[in-house]
């Protein structure tokens, strides 16, 4: 225990370097997830390639190499930010190509005759999936998008290569004071754990509330 309270202001820095990272990410994810998967069932051929190519190429990208990407090749092209910044684009730009996925399978669930339907009141594509798809898709893509953002949460340990704080880093400064490495672990774990189940419960709580009933 003398692991945790001896060290329990890097511990609690770490923590809320982790919380804030995901909570910045899984908005940026959840913006740019929508906006692809508009575009991928855009009826404009430009928007669905655009769409696709976004998907195809950020989930065949390994998250480590993306990070590299941004936080060293933005630089060079003259873009500037604090590392942070950087983590939450890489992170977000990352899980938005999950979370399209996921709203573009929950599009893909409302039957066809709902848009039609909407059509032929006169509505507009951007009418239609806002107020008549996306309302029913949103209903059936709560469990999927929130395992999404709890795997965004865990990969958030590898801004902590790149000098941003985040909890898993703080067992560098911890073992240089020479405290147990497992108990140091154990409690890294245990505060991913907090925000795993945090992220877990409001997610259960949204499908209560808005779920399918099976």
């Amino acid at each position: 225990m003398n692991v945790l309270t001896d060290n329990f202001p890097t511990y609690w820095e770490g923590f809320l370097g982790t919380v804030q990272l995901t909570v910045y990410s899984s908005l940026l994810a959840l913006v740019l997830g929508f906006v692809m998967a508009s575009f991928r069932v855009a009826p404009v051929a430009a928007l669905r390639f655009f769409g696709t190519a976004w998907v195809t190429v950020l989930r065949n990208t390994p998250l480590t190499l993306l990070f590299f990407a941004v936080l060293l090749g933005l630089p060079r092209f003259g873009l500037v930010l604090p590392f942070e910044v950087f983590a939450v684009l890489a992170l977000g730009c990352y899980t938005s190509a999950f979370i399209c996925e996921a709203l573009r399978s929950g599009i893909n669930t409302v039957p066809t005759g709902q848009g039609e339907a909407a059509r032929s009141l006169g509505m507009n594509f951007r009418q239609t999936l806002s107020l008549v798809v996306l309302p029913q898709a949103f209903r059936s893509v709560i469990p999927p998008v929130g395992s999404t953002l709890i795997a965004l949460a865990k990969n958030s340990a590898i801004a902590g290569a790149f000098s941003v704080t985040e909890l898993l880093g703080t067992y560098k400064t911890i073992n240089e004071l020479g405290y147990n490495i497992v108990w140091t672990f154990v409690w890294i774990a245990a505060g991913y754990l907090v925000i795993t189940l945090a992220i877990s419960a409001l997610f259960n709580l949204l499908e209560r509330t808005w779920g399918v009933a099976r």
